[in-house]
């Protein structure tokens, strides 16, 4: 349970629990049963920029939105934010960036928006102080909930057996 770590242990034992009566999947199918449509990058982009409008307006603009299959989830990547520097005569101009791990293609359109939340929230927060969440949570207020839900989906999709390549 490599993505629970730090939990408290009576949580971790109601998940143990969950994952030895086989219920932890179909708990997750149950909860987070709504698709999103937002399977292109492009379609990233509008999604995104729709949140940023909505919450965020005076944030610096974002240039690119993208999903990324080289993004690693455990190394802290199910998405990353970036900023491109570039001198262009005497000015320095900074553009944004974020990418989204392609997992999310998939994954319940509660987690995407989680991740694209935690992911704006950085354009004014950069570390994961209480100013952090605190965004996070005024951009979704289930921000603590859909963050745990998302460790335990990611604990049950490593449980799934891999495809034959």
């Amino acid at each position: 349970m490599k993505y629970l770590l730090g939990y408290p242990e009576t949580l971790l034992a109601q998940v143990r629990e969950l994952i030895a009566e086989g219920r932890l999947g179909e708990m997750l199918a149950k909860r987070y049963a709504e698709p999103h449509e937002v399977r292109t990058d492009r379609a990233l982009f509008d999604y995104t920029q729709a949140l940023k409008s909505r919450f965020m307006r005076s944030a610096e603009p974002l240039v690119k939105v993208q999903y990324d299959q080289k993004l690693k989830v455990m190394k802290h990547a199910l998405g990353t934010h970036t900023t491109v520097s570039r001198v262009q005569g005497n000015k320095l101009k900074a553009k944004r960036e974020i990418r989204v791990d392609a997992l999310f293609r998939e994954a319940p359109a509660a987690f995407l928006k989680m991740i694209v939340v935690h992911e704006l929230a950085h354009l004014k927060e950069r570390e994961h102080d209480k100013a952090f969440y605190q965004l996070c949570q005024h951009m979704e207020p289930d921000y603590h909930q859909l963050e745990f839900d998302l460790r335990l989906y990611l604990t049950h999709r490593d449980m799934q057996p891999k495809g034959i390549d």
